[in-house]
């Protein structure tokens, strides 16, 4: 069978091969390779640290200075919990991950400020879940579950930690929630609705509803109403916006 032989042959790079010792490649994906360091004889613990802030605006230095005296490196960003895609964050768990690989006897440690650094609620969770199948320990240096949480310790809280930071994480969005459910409840009561001003004044909008009350149609009703405020003052309102300003109108009417 010379000719499938020939056809299942396999190139291969010169450092591999039959005999020779396997060496960590490249990262998949296109991933920049990171730069694990050879450690020291007697390095049982290194910690790769990640900070991050989700605006501009927000100040980022009080958690370089707690994080850079404890971390071999630290990796940091400026991104919000919507972005799905964290490319500081993705370096420092693929330099965690390589440390793991090439010294799987020293425990590898992701050290952030605290917990809300990496998410939240399932994508937390998530995030948490991939770090504990790598072996990769989580360190918290400040908030309600401060420590250090290493998934390979049956006898610690490692294992929990999984279940409190997804309860800590959705607790807090719902509450952040209801808390603006509330806001806008109160803001709404005092007449205040938010969002951009209505392009009809009072007066337009009551001639619209005193109309709509006799039956005239939409289509008449829109063409008897002017704009008065806004780049398109003097033009007539879109059937959307006209049907949207007499609901919200009605609505406060049966409110009051």
């Amino acid at each position: 069978m010379p000719r499938v032989a020939e056809e299942l042959h396999v190139l291969t790079p010169p450092d591999r091969g039959p005999g020779k010792r396997w060496v960590l490649g490249p990262e998949p994906d296109g991933v920049e390779p990171t730069k694990p360091a050879p450690l020291a004889a007697g390095i049982t613990a290194v910690r790769i640290g990640y900070a991050r802030c989700s605006t501009a605006t927000q100040e980022l230095q009080s958690q370089l200075d707690a994080l850079e005296p404890v971390c071999f490196e630290v990796f940091h960003e400026k991104v919000s919990t919507r972005v799905k895609v964290w490319p500081e964050y993705e370096k420092a768990v693929a330099m965690a991950r390589r440390f793991k690989r090439l010294h799987p006897e020293v425990q590898v440690i992701l050290t952030v400020h605290e917990f809300r650094r990496l998410g939240r609620g399932t994508d937390l969770l998530v995030t948490v879940e991939d770090l504990r199948k790598a072996s990769i320990a989580l360190e918290f240096l400040s908030g309600p579950i401060t420590g250090l949480y290493d998934p390979g310790d049956r006898h610690g809280q490692g294992p929990i930690l999984f279940g409190v930071l997804a309860a800590l994480s959705g607790a807090e969005r719902t509450y952040t929630r209801e808390k603006t459910l509330e806001g806008q409840e109160s803001a709404r009561k005092r007449g205040r609705t938010g969002g951009r001003p209505p392009s009809l004044d009072a007066d337009q909008i009551e001639y619209a509803l005193t109309l709509r009350a006799k039956g005239t149609p939409m289509k008449e009703i829109q063409q008897k109403t002017v704009i008065t405020r806004g780049k398109h003052t003097g033009k007539h309102p879109s059937l959307p916006t006209l049907y949207r300003t007499l609901a919200e109108a009605a609505a406060q009417r049966t409110d009051t």
